[in-house]
C-alpha cells in the first residue's frame, strides 16, 4: 500500500489548498504559538498552522484575545515559522492593527510576513472588504474570518452562535461573497449553524475552514490547547484528542519528587571526571 503522505508535497502553497477543496479533501488547521509545539504539529501533518490571536488567551494569561498587541504576534510568528517549514502558515492580525484604515491593515500585514508568515488573518466580513482587497494588492494573501469574531465578542454580546435565522444567515452569506470577491483565499467560519456553513461553503469557490461549524465545511481548526488536553475547560465544539496537561503536569511532579528525595541527579547525570 502506498503511503498517502509520500504525494504530499514539500510545503503547503495557496494552490493545494484550493486543490484539496476540489477534490474534497478535508483540510486540517491547528493553531501554534511556538517553534516546539510547530514542529511537533509539523511532523504529525498538520495542513496548516494558524498562529492565532488566542495566543493571548491561551498562552500569555489574557482574558480574551482583545490585548494581543502586534509585536507579540510578530514574536509568535517568527518562532513558529523557525520550527515549522511545511505547512502554510497564517498569522492572525490582532485588534486594533488594521481597524483604522486599510493602510495601516497593510502595514501591519507587512510586518507578520516579514516574520515568516505565509498569509494573514484578519476578522470582519462585507465591512472589512476594502481592507482585504487592498492587503491582497499589496501581494499578501488574506484568510477572513466571519461569523462569531472574537475581536468584537463585546458587539456581539458575548460568544454567541451567528447566522441563525433568515436575516442573520442571509447577512453571513453576504460577508462570505464579500471576502470571497475581496480577494481572500479562504475564510473561517466559526460558531455558524452547520446547515449555514455548509450551504456557504457550496456558494463559495474557495475553502471554508469551520470551528464550531460543522462538518460541512472544507476544513476543521481547533486552539491546539483545547485540542490536546492542555486545560480544564474548552468550548462545546472542540474535542479533546489528547491528554497533555495530565501527561506534562505527571512529569513536573515525579521531577520533583525525584529531586526531593535525592533520586535525581544519580551518577548517571553527573560529571564524574
Amino acid at each position: 500500500m502506498t503511503d498517502s503522505t509520500s504525494a504530499r508535497p514539500r510545503k503547503i502553497h495557496l494552490q493545494h489548498l484550493a486543490e484539496m477543496k476540489q477534490r474534497r479533501e478535508p483540510i486540517t488547521m491547528l493553531t501554534c504559538y511556538d517553534a516546539i509545539t510547530a514542529h511537533i504539529l509539523e511532523e504529525a501533518g498538520v495542513d496548516t498552522i494558524l498562529v492565532g490571536d488566542s495566543y493571548g488567551n491561551t498562552l500569555l494569561g489574557y482574558g480574551s484575545t482583545i490585548p494581543v498587541t502586534l509585536d507579540e504576534m510578530v514574536v509568535a510568528t517568527a518562532s513558529v515559522c523557525r520550527g515549522a517549514k511545511r505547512p502554510l502558515i497564517v498569522a492572525d492580525l490582532p485588534f486594533g492593527s488594521y481597524e483604522e484604515a486599510p493602510a495601516q491593515g497593510v502595514r501591519s500585514a507587512v510586518r507578520l510576513m516579514k516574520a515568516g508568515a505565509n498569509a494573514v488573518k484578519l476578522e470582519g466580513g462585507l465591512r472589512q472588504a476594502d481592507t482585504i482587497a487592498k492587503i491582497t494588492a499589496a501581494g499578501i494573501p488574506v484568510c477572513a474570518h466571519i461569523g462569531f469574531t472574537p475581536q468584537s465578542e463585546s458587539n456581539l454580546g458575548g460568544p454567541r452562535v451567528q447566522g441563525r435565522g433568515e436575516e442573520q444567515e442571509a447577512r453571513l452569506v453576504d460577508d462570505a461573497v464579500a471576502v470571497q470577491d475581496a480577494g481572500a483565499f479562504a475564510v473561517v467560519l466559526e460558531m455558524v449553524p452547520a446547515k449555514v456553513a455548509a450551504k456557504i461553503t457550496k456558494i463559495l469557490s474557495i475553502p471554508t475552514i469551520g470551528i464550531g461549524a460543522g462538518a460541512g465545511c472544507d476544513g476543521q481548526v481547533l486552539v491546539w490547547t483545547d485540542m490536546a488536553g492542555m486545560t480544564t475547560w474548552s468550548p462545546s465544539f472542540s474535542k479533546t484528542f489528547g491528554n497533555v496537561g495530565d501527561a506534562l503536569r505527571g512529569a513536573a511532579a515525579d521531577y520533583c519528587n525525584a529531586v526531593k528525595s535525592h533520586q535525581f541527579p544519580d551518577d548517571s547525570h553527573s560529571f564524574l571526571k
